[in-house]
């Protein structure tokens, strides 16, 4: 199943997230955000790592306070992925994490306040060549626009985004990205379309307050999975109200399907019925706890029985088909080995970690070649 992802990506141009591209065609990047308290660095630095471990690109970090600024520059100095800070309210908040060498600022324009203050943040941030995220929400859009149309619309947001994309334009300010969220996938989907076909500056993905894990993973699955097809989106983020690890885990499980990016395993499993020859769920639990840190772009199909199992074992790097009396595990489409049921799992994880190992060393080798 190696094939490209026939989705036609949005023409957008490219900013820098510290060493990460956004835009311009680059891998659609993806982020979370730390839920520590800003000022407990520890925590928020070993967050920030298991964050990263996971596979983020880029991770943001509430910066609401001065206090918390200061704690910004120790994580900062502690941490090499890309940090965003996310300010609200106070502009002068923005300059200081800008003097602490933050990789993006990230600012709300229903609530940062009056022009010059914008102005300021726009100023520094030239200066010292940092992005800006406008990020326009519809739980807190600007009081006139709230006004205007009664309640938050996909208009709405266009609008308030526009307001802040002309003061840039004035200010002759370019580098920046854009998230127009909230929590109806509709509203949201129909907002990123509409600004996506007038501008091309990078937008970044997300559907706000979605939900807790199972509810947010569906809803951010539907909704950001309709722009992605769309080709729309340069940076995503899946937010749930969950362990900042699990939104990682979701959003590569989306650039995954969608074949617009790769790490780790594909697995291809079915869901299990009379005919299953091992116990497919826990097998499948299994391993998916054991092969985590597998991070080799790998498609692995677990199959409990002989109807689709063969099919799907030779389209795989590794397969597993149930049989009686032992199960078979394929290789590359070819039959390899046998496995009873007590010693599956662990037969098929060896098979799997060696082959994990042959493809980075061949991908090495690729790398050292160019």
């Amino acid at each position: 199943m190696h094939f490209e992802s026939p989705i036609k990506r949005r023409v957008s141009r490219q900013i820098m997230v510290g060493n990460v591209p956004v835009g311009g065609g680059a891998p659609i990047s993806i982020q979370s955000m730390t839920n520590t308290e800003t000022c407990d660095v520890d925590a928020t630095v070993a967050q920030i790592r298991a964050i990263a471990d996971a596979g983020a690109d880029i991770v943001r970090v509430s910066v609401p306070s001065m206090e918390a600024a200061e704690a910004f520059k120790q994580i900062r100095e502690s941490v090499s992925v890309p940090l965003v800070a996310d300010i609200h309210f106070d502009y002068k908040i923005a300059l200081k994490v800008a003097e602490y060498g933050v990789d993006c600022l990230r600012i709300n324009p229903g609530n940062i306040g009056a022009k010059h203050r914008v102005r300021a943040v726009v100023d520094c941030a030239r200066d010292k060549n940092i992005p800006i995220r406008i990020g326009v929400n519809a739980g807190s859009l600007e009081k006139e626009l709230q006004k205007k149309y009664g309640e938050p619309t996909p208009d709405a947001l266009v609008e308030s985004a526009f307001r802040q994309i002309e003061y840039f334009d004035e200010l002759d300010f370019h580098e920046y990205k854009l998230s127009l969220k909230a929590s109806d996938i509709f509203m949201t989907v129909e907002a990123y379309r509409k600004i996506a076909s007038q501008i091309d500056n990078p937008l970044h993905l997300g559907i706000t307050e979605a939900g807790g894990l199972r509810s947010g993973t569906v809803k951010s699955s539907i909704g950001l999975g309709l722009l992605l097809m769309d080709g729309i989106g340069d940076t995503l983020r899946v937010s749930l109200a969950a362990d900042p690890v699990q939104e990682i885990k979701v959003g590569w499980d989306m650039l995954r399907s969608l074949k617009l990016r790769s790490r780790g395993i594909n697995f291809i499993a079915c869901p299990s019925c009379s005919r299953q020859n091992f116990d497919v769920i826990k097998t499948m639990n299994q391993l998916e706890e054991r092969l985590e840190d597998v991070v080799v772009p790998m498609d692995v199909a677990v199959i409990g029985c002989i109807v689709n199992g063969p099919g799907e074992a030779k389209e795989a790097d590794i397969g597993l088909t149930g049989g009686t009396p032992n199960n078979l595990i394929y290789q590359d489409g070819k039959p390899e080995s046998r496995s009873k049921n007590d010693d599956l799992v662990d037969n098929l994880e060896k098979t799997i970690r060696a082959k994990a190992a042959a493809k980075e060393k061949e991908l090495a080798n690729i790398i050292v070649k160019d």
